[in-house]
């Protein structure tokens, strides 16, 4: 079922929602568009183009452009993808989204884009390593970090097709193809890309093609077989997949391009903490800020490339 090879090509991940966007357009003349003066990089500028009076560009003022998408949504017939970089969607306007979305259970989508370290040279001011935290924090919100270009634009028509909120979390980079163009996506349950006996890796996100080749590198290296998750929804989680994973392999790492606290990590732990405990790896962003660099510079620099999470994962497995 699973496409991804180490040499997968690369899908572009913010392109896919705007083409998604633009297909959702024309399939329902309710769906609204609201933008933060970022719809170039966000994509959401194609939308824009061929439904210009149901896109809403709001300038540089994130807490207004929440407003604006929550009063389009009080007509619950309507459905408002709301979007800008991740720093700006969820850390500028948190209060509004908890006050208006989350309380109301509005029918909001918010796609934030340039999410985590690989942002890149924009440096510390715009990489957001703690919005999945504090997304997940908000009654009502769904949180959902798609792998590839075929999971997200599966993500995009159940977030179309299901009443209520989403954060839906993208990055600036090119994620390698890991799915195929029919896969299935069903909220809260997530998928087992490669079996194994050893170690449960869960991953989200960009981390997903790294983690299946750390996985390769600790079966080549290490003779560990590592099986690997993509809950693809870190709220709600697929809790009981993943306690069935920690029962045969007895030991969990999670690998999330977001800060160790709040992220992915804690949501595994808190679901093995009641249904099968075992001992967790939570690999990530440290408690720091990121900084400038290019991508790839930054996830070597957070030892978050395929050789230095096989390693990590061997040194922590001989530490038990």
């Amino acid at each position: 079922m699973f496409l991804y090879t180490k040499d997968a090509p690369k899908g572009d991940i913010r392109k896919v929602y705007g083409e998604t966007l633009v297909e959702l357009g024309r399939k329902d003349p309710k769906i609204c568009v609201v933008d933060g003066d970022l719809s170039t990089s966000t994509k959401t500028a194609m939308f824009g183009k061929e439904f210009p009076e149901r896109f809403f560009n709001v300038g540089i003022d994130e807490q207004n452009l929440i407003g604006v998408a929550s009063g389009l949504a009080y007509d619950k017939d309507r459905v408002v993808f709301a979007s800008s970089f991740a720093m700006f969607l969820t850390g500028r306007p948190w209060e509004i989204i908890r006050q208006h979305i989350g309380y109301n259970d509005l029918p909001v989508k918010l796609v934030a884009t340039h999410a985590g370290i690989t942002v890149g040279p924009d440096g510390a001011s715009h990489q957001m390593n703690e919005d999945i935290a504090i997304m997940r924090a908000i009654p009502n919100m769904r949180v959902v970090v798609p792998a590839d270009i075929h999971i997200l634009k599966k993500v995009l028509y159940k977030a179309y097709e299901t009443p209520g909120a989403f954060y839906i979390r993208l990055t600036r980079e090119k994620f390698p193809v890991v799915y195929p163009e029919d896969v299935e996506f069903e909220l809260g349950k997530g998928f087992v890309l490669r079996e194994g006996k050893d170690v449960t890796i869960v991953a989200v996100g960009l981390m997903v093609s790294h983690a299946l080749d750390a996985a390769t590198l600790l079966k080549e290296k290490y003779g560990i077989e590592a099986e690997v998750i993509d809950p693809v929804s870190v709220k709600p989680i697929d809790g009981e997949l993943i306690a069935e994973s920690a029962r045969k392999t007895g030991r969990v790492v999670t690998i999330e391009e977001h800060s160790i606290i709040g992220g992915l990590g804690d949501a595994v732990i808190s679901e093995l903490a009641e249904r099968y405990p075992v001992p967790v790896k939570k690999i990530g962003i440290p408690d720091t800020y990121g900084e400038s660099g290019t991508a790839a510079e930054l996830l070597r620099k957070f030892e978050l490339m395929p050789e230095q999470l096989a390693e990590r994962i061997h040194n922590w497995l001989r530490s038990l």
